[in-house]
């Protein structure tokens, strides 16, 4: 069985150690080439026992699978370490693997591993899949092992193609892009200030000015010492004309850098000698201009892809391509298209826009009035001036009102600004007339609906059942009544908007209406808890803070919960009233009196109020409760906190009932 306990490992077989011994003394390459795999359950056991590898096997227990290696390599971290890899096609298995073992060109078995059971299904089993099978094993030395698989082998791990992915783009001449370069001699090592730049680990950086020219070349930075990059590593890696930008410096941001050195290069041993060849490159992808580079202007209107000047894009309209401010009428040219155009006179100027012979399709003039005597826009010749909902004639502007004009065909149509709004749809059609009352559509209100609709609630929604409300009960009026106690949760605070409201209204017949909060919400009631309890013909206003919070606001059950109607409905209680009046109430003990002046025969026994009058006691009535008939009852001694209750009966204090009134 396995447990916490079991052990997995790997071992070569005396066999393998033996080959592995001749091959170092004679140099005699030692080719491994396949792998098997068993379920170790020769008697097909329900629970076998876990498989020890022995370096006496010559073939495993039960092996129902052999077949050539998808890899053998040196691990990169121990070259002491061989790691031999096979992968399971998705279509074959129905089997456990708890035994692997590894086969050379001799058909021997060398080394010999267990392993956590693991079933590999099959495809038809409908849990198929594609298992990859690897074994680490150490040998004493992998110098006259041949590290090759038979290509024919087709499948591989995807950490294998990307790893020989990465290879293969290590070799090519252009490399990463560094962070930045050197300009002097650095020790390569720690984190640092290069170029004013300040270097974080796992940076690149280009050196190319040490003072041993060996030492050039890409390095990764480090906290301490640095290593070359894993694309210029090794002397494949690094071949003349090896190019790398530089992203960012003082003084080398943006260069590029090419290797010029020639012949073969022997990583660490050949000197690196690094050359900028950035001013010698007219690149045509993404090229960045220095200095003030000029080109033609296209002619205006052009459509092709030359390249735009800022006078073209000016002309254009991409932006205005100027200004002019005018007092007098004005008929406007090519040259004035793209530009904003300002008239003012106290008297009605005209405008009269570009003959459209001469414009191309598309173009637009822009025109502001700035006088009171306003403006008026007429085309040239037989041009026609068209509003944006078709309408022909001279468009009329007044004092503040812009208006853009766009070039089609031989007319000139009005596309934007202030007096666009005049003909518009949303100025002028059913979104500005008034809805009818109660309207709740996406239609835009006019003031004369707002103020009709101040007050209303949106709709009223009954509940007879527990339930949780959303936020679309927000501006609802919940009515409830049923004969059976239910809940209603209110939405969660934060799900609504700060502000949002909620009304509730308890109808006939109403069992017990529990409204509470949801999750860890605060119900802020004046008086505390999670809950209220709304009763036959209570309202109640809840409105949310949009954080966390939902406040009693309004409604009859506020007032058991605001301090003008606190009361304690206990056998010591109180009732206080908006007006200021305090009702007590409670029960204690009367003393027997001396029967002449009225003062209690022993010491004076007070009974204290529930709570203290603020200002004075006005009445207090005190009875007997018991058995004793007709026995009278004084209060004495009133004060805002407590008063002397006695009785003619001098067979000791009696229990009383009193009710107290003040303010």
């Amino acid at each position: 069985m396995i447990d916490a306990n079991s052990q997995f490992f790997a071992i070569l077989t005396n066999v393998g150690m033996a080959k592995q011994a001749n091959a170092d003394a004679l140099g005699i390459p030692w080719k491994l080439t396949e792998m098997g795999v068993g379920d170790a359950n020769p008697g097909g056991l329900a629970d076998p026992p876990n498989p020890i590898p022995s370096a006496a096997q010559n073939k495993l227990l039960n092996e129902w699978r052999r077949k050539p290696l998808n890899q053998l390599r040196v691990d990169p971290v121990n070259p002491a370490v061989i790691i031999a890899e096979q992968i399971i096609p998705a279509d074959e298995g129905g089997k456990w693997i708890r035994e692997i073992g590894l086969y050379d060109a001799d058909g021997d078995l060398v080394a010999v591993a267990n392993c956590a059971p693991s079933f590999k299904p099959l495809l038809s089993q409908g849990s198929g899949r594609t298992q990859v099978v690897r074994m680490n094993f150490v040998v004493s030395n992998t110098g006259n092992i041949t590290l090759k698989i038979d290509p024919a082998v087709v499948l591989a791990t995807r950490e294998y193609v990307d790893s020989r992915i990465l290879d293969e783009l290590s070799r090519l001449d252009i490399k990463q892009s560094v962070r930045a370069a050197t300009t002097a001699n650095i020790a390569l090592s720690g984190l640092q200030v290069v170029d004013g730049v300040s270097l974080n680990a796992g940076d690149r950086v280009l050196v190319k000015n040490q003072a041993v020219a060996k030492d050039n070349g890409p390095y990764v930075v480090a906290a301490g010492a640095w290593a070359r990059a894993k694309d210029a590593d090794s002397n494949v890696k690094v071949t003349p004309n090896m190019t790398l930008a530089v992203e960012v410096g003082a003084t080398q941001a943006d260069t590029i850098w090419q290797l010029v050195t020639d012949g073969a290069i022997v990583v660490g041993v050949t000197p690196l000698v690094f050359k900028d060849i950035t001013d010698g490159l007219a690149r045509l992808f993404s090229p960045i201009f220095v200095g003030s580079p000029m080109a033609p202007t296209p002619a205006q209107f052009d459509t092709s892809k030359l390249l735009a000047t800022a006078e073209f894009v000016k002309r254009s309209g991409v932006e205005f391509s100027g200004f002019t401010s005018n007092s007098a009428d004005l008929a406007l040219t090519a040259a004035h298209v793209g530009g904003l155009h300002s008239f003012s006179n106290a008297g009605q100027l005209t405008a009269t826009l570009p003959p459209s012979a001469s414009i191309a399709q598309g173009a637009t003039v822009t025109l502001a009035c700035a006088g009171a005597g306003g403006l008026r826009v007429v085309g040239a010749g037989t041009d026609v001036v068209y509003t944006s909902t078709g309408v022909t004639g001279p468009i009329l502007m007044a004092l503040g009102d812009t208006a853009e004009f766009i070039r089609l065909q031989d007319q000139w149509r009005l596309i934007g600004g202030t007096v666009a709004l005049r003909y518009a749809a949303v100025m002028s059609g059913p979104n500005f007339l008034t809805q009818p009352q109660f309207d709740s559509s996406l239609r835009l209100a006019t003031t004369e609906f707002v103020q009709r609709g101040l007050g209303n609630l949106r709709a009223e929604t009954a509940v007879s059942s527990s339930t949780t409300l959303g936020a679309n009960a927000i501006g609802q009026l919940i009515v409830g009544g049923g004969s059976t106690p239910f809940t209603t949760t209110l939405p969660l605070a934060s799900s609504v908007p700060g502000g949002s409201q909620i009304h509730f209204m308890a109808t006939n017949p109403v069992s017990t209406w529990i409204v509470q909060r949801q999750g860890a919400d605060i119900l802020d009631n004046y008086a505390g808890g999670t809950y209220i309890v709304i009763g036959l013909g209570d309202s109640a206003v809840f409105e949310s803070n949009g954080v966390g919070t939902w406040r009693l606001i309004g409604g009859s059950a506020s007032l058991r919960k605001c301090d003008d109607f606190a009361a304690s409905l206990l056998a010591n209680g109180h009732q206080k009233l908006p007006t200021g009046l305090i009702i007590q109430w409670g029960q204690g003990l009367a003393m027997p009196n001396d029967g002449n002046d009225g003062a209690s025969a022993g010491v004076d026994t007070y009974i204290t109020f529930p709570r203290a009058f603020p200002n004075a006691c006005a009445s207090v009535v005190a009875t007997h409760f018991g058995h004793k008939a007709n026995l009278s009852v004084i209060a004495r001694n009133i004060s805002t906190t407590r008063f002397t209750a006695e009785t003619p009966d001098p067979n000791g204090a009696q229990s009383v009932r009193y009710l107290a009134i003040g303010y």
